[in-house]
């Protein structure tokens, strides 16, 4: 079993940035891949970036959210730069083995951190 816990979230302006961490409570397996996915309210969990050897990120932050991964200390971190109010919702780390932007091949999730981007 793996404990994911992430943090970093806040309340932030458009055109801001904020960094969110996910730590892992044991070494993640070394071919596993870690994601992360958000939340809004009324939507569907939305696929954001994964880690696993290279990075992939959604069209909708591709230039903007950059995903890097401190293996030695189980850490998954998601740099988010030039913040909209669209990107407001729960941000989640998962980790599972096998490299998809589908929540459901993810077998191991955090309880999500909130991202607020408000004026």
């Amino acid at each position: 079993q793996v404990e994911l816990v992430e943090s970093g979230g806040g309340v932030v302006q458009p055109g801001g940035s904020l960094r969110l961490s996910c730590v892992a409570s044991r070494r993640t397996l070394r071919n596993y891949s870690m994601a992360w996915f958000r939340q809004a309210p009324g939507k569907e969990r939305e696929y954001v970036g994964r880690w696993q050897w290279s990075t992939d990120y959604a069209d909708s932050v591709k230039g903007r959210f950059t995903i890097s991964r401190d293996t030695f200390n189980n850490m998954l971190y998601l740099e988010m730069n030039s913040l909209k109010p669209e990107d407001t919702a729960i941000y989640y780390c998962a980790s599972g083995p096998r490299a998809s932007r589908q929540a459901e091949n993810y077998n191991f999730w955090g309880q999500g951190t909130q991202v607020t981007v408000s004026s």
